[in-house]
């Protein structure tokens, strides 16, 4: 973590907040009006640098200077009021509509492997990065919604009992903060699109580099996964901790042939090779297949949108059209990262602290408050805790809740091109 500090104190945009979660961008401070003086009328001229007729030649007039540009990407630090205790928020807000910035999503070199938030930030070169997804911890690590990197899928969704969050009324299976190629941010959904057909047919694939094959599925795993593939095959659609399911069986898929069948093993697969595993009656499946059959595999996630993203993460929608989503629980206080985007096209990466005496955490239903009190008119919740981590230019700028900072699989990140 060399060159990696805390910024508490570092000259940020700070502003104590006095009330309930009231923004800090509205405590104005008074200040004397200023005394409006007259503006003169300037009418055209007859001609470039031409005086009046009859009227005696006079200087030039002094070309007017352009009004200077907001910054692209700028980062506050806000202090607010909640009826638990005072919270500390820091908010990064990034105009996406600037060509000198593109959203990413930031990973390791498979989907399981995982590094520090700084870490991710500076092997990607990113000027603000804040962690992402909720993940399959100290298991596969890989994370449990759809993922697209640089327009690559990396992963698909877990069933939704399997997905490791708290629960977000009427969040569904796929939910994504995703970004555009033009860099337009938007709410989505994206859902695999899979099959190989061989000489039995057509066969659907329920995930891809998942965590957890749903019960009687195919699971699709690609070189950007290096974990226990067997391991995604126990546990039910519900419960991570039920048993293994008692039919597993997997195909290795190379050139468009198969290569391998049998038991499923674990490890990196290999750039070029397709694995398949099944369970149960996807288990079945598969033994119709044998080692020289010839096997197409096709897979892509479909958005609802219409438009395949470039960058997307999984997340779960907390604010839609400005309005936070009813029923969002407003007791359990912890820290909390979250994403939200404005009507204008801007991008909100807001952290907020907890579980330290001068910072208590907040709500699902204070951060959606939270996102949109910073402009956003959607927004989405990330993974929390421990993995609330925020970096921007170079430093971490909130203050995360366990001693050392959390090693999480991907993150949001803003790169100046």
């Amino acid at each position: 973590m060399v060159g990696w500090t805390g910024s508490r104190g570092a000259a940020v945009a700070a502003a104590v907040v006095i009330g309930v979660l009231v923004p800090a961008t509205q405590q104005a401070s008074a200040a004397p009006a200023r005394e409006a003086h007259p503006v003169a009328a300037i009418a055209p001229a007859a001609g470039a640098g031409s005086a009046a007729p009859g009227a005696a030649p006079g200087p030039a007039a002094a070309p007017v200077a352009p009004a200077p540009q907001a910054p692209a990407i700028t980062h506050r630090e806000e202090r607010v009021d909640t009826p638990a205790g005072p919270v500390t928020v820091d908010i990064v807000v990034a105009d996406l509509n600037r060509s000198e910035l593109r959203a990413t999503l930031l990973t390791g070199a498979t989907v399981g492997e995982r590094s520090s938030v700084p870490a991710h930030a500076r092997r990607g070169g990113a000027v603000a990065a804040i962690n992402g997804d909720f993940f399959d911890l100290a298991r596969s690590n890989a994370p449990a919604g759809p993922s697209v990197r640089d327009g690559r899928a990396l992963t698909s969704a877990v069933p939704p009992g399997r997905r490791l969050a708290p629960g977000v009324p009427g969040a569904q299976q796929g939910d994504v903060l995703a970004v555009d190629d033009d860099g337009t941010p938007r709410l989505d959904r994206l859902t695999l699109d899979a099959s190989a057909t061989g000489p039995t047919g057509r066969l659907r694939i329920d995930t891809l580099n998942a965590y957890a094959v749903p019960v009687g599925g195919i699971g699709l795993f690609t070189s950007d996964w290096a974990g226990d593939r067997a391991a995604t095959l126990c546990g039910s659609d519900t419960d991570r901790d039920a048993p293994c399911a008692p039919d597993r069986f997997e195909v290795v898929v190379r050139d468009g042939a198969v290569t391998a069948v049998g038991p499923p093993g674990g490890g990196a697969v290999p750039a070029g090779e397709q694995v398949l595993a099944g369970r149960d009656q996807g288990a079945a499946a598969l033994r119709g297949l044998a080692v020289g059959d010839r096997v197409t595999v096709r897979q892509g996630l479909t958005a609802a949108s219409g438009t395949v993203p470039r960058t997307a993460v999984g997340a779960s929608p907390i604010l839609r059209d400005g309005t936070p989503v009813a029923g969002l629980d407003s007791r359990s206080r912890d820290p909390r990262s979250a994403a939200g985007l404005t009507a204008q096209g801007r991008l909100i990466l807001l952290t907020a602290d907890g579980r330290e005496s001068t910072s208590v955490g907040i709500t699902l239903a204070e951060t959606a408050e939270q996102l949109r009190r910073a402009g956003a008119v959607d927004g989405v919740n990330l993974d929390g805790g421990g993995s609330s981590t925020m970096v921007f230019r170079d430093q971490v700028v909130n203050s995360p809740s366990e001693d050392a900072y959390r090693l999480v699989p991907n993150a949001l990140g803003v790169v100046e091109n």
